[in-house]
């Protein structure tokens, strides 16, 4: 079961490595996805202003991340849980690593995202923009055009769907933030959930978030198992 599917939501890819590996479960589904609240449709120019201060602020606590690592719990649609640990260094890199028997790893290198299973010696290498994902790595893209606020769950948390109608094939994620004093913008990314266009379900929580850390450009390499050499790419 490839599981990297699950984690962008992107057509087939996203969807099929979720079902199939750890990796592709990444991001379907940390909180339950509620139907989309088109900002737009609010009547009430209270709420809608409301919303939109919501979002700057979701929109800001991101951009304000200069680097992070925090420990991920990958849940799919079918109960079953992988976990490792996420690394970001904005604009652009991710990396999510998983511990215990799942071979495979997932990174970005600010270009593309790369979903790589040693199992199979199998690398998949795809635009970080052709996937709702790419309003978190993406720079040039901007999740004010793509997010749409949700019903506020309460206690200060915003949650914020993205998806592109020009490209239901992507998937959509929802984004869930927590108010916390230490994380830049005063809040915290706590969990995703991804839906892909099969309706395959991942969710994504986060922990034990450090900010700040230190994090060299090797992070955001992988050994490609199709090379004798075996070096980093």
């Amino acid at each position: 079961m490839n599981t990297l599917s699950h984690i962008f939501a992107r057509p087939n890819l996203f969807a099929r490595l979720g079902r199939i590996r750890p990796a592709a479960a990444l991001f379907a589904g940390v909180a339950t996805l509620a139907a989309p609240a088109s900002l737009a449709v609010s009547s009430a120019p209270a709420v809608a202003q409301s919303q939109s201060s919501q979002l700057d602020r979701a929109v800001g606590a991101l951009r304000a991340i200069t680097t992070l690592r925090a420990d991920f719990t990958q849940t799919d649609r079918s109960g079953r849980s992988y976990s490792g640990t996420l690394t970001l260094r904005n604009p652009g890199r991710i990396r999510f690593e998983y511990s215990g028997d799942a071979q495979m790893l997932v990174v970005s290198d600010g270009r593309a995202l790369t979903f790589v299973d040693y199992e199979v010696n199998q690398v998949e290498r795809y635009p970080i923009g052709e996937s709702p994902l790419g309003a978190l790595l993406d720079p040039n893209r901007d999740m004010r055009r793509f997010g749409e606020v949700q019903s506020s769950p309460g206690n200060g948390v915003i949650s914020v769907m993205v998806r592109d109608p020009s490209h239901p094939e992507y998937g959509v994620f929802n984004f869930i933030f927590s108010p916390d004093s230490s994380a830049p913008g005063g809040l915290r990314l706590a969990s995703w959930v991804s839906l892909d266009a099969q309706n395959n379900r991942t969710t994504v929580r986060l922990r034990n978030h450090r900010y700040g850390v230190s994090v060299p450009d090797s992070t955001f390499t992988y050994r490609d198992p199709r090379r004798t050499t075996r070096r980093p790419r």
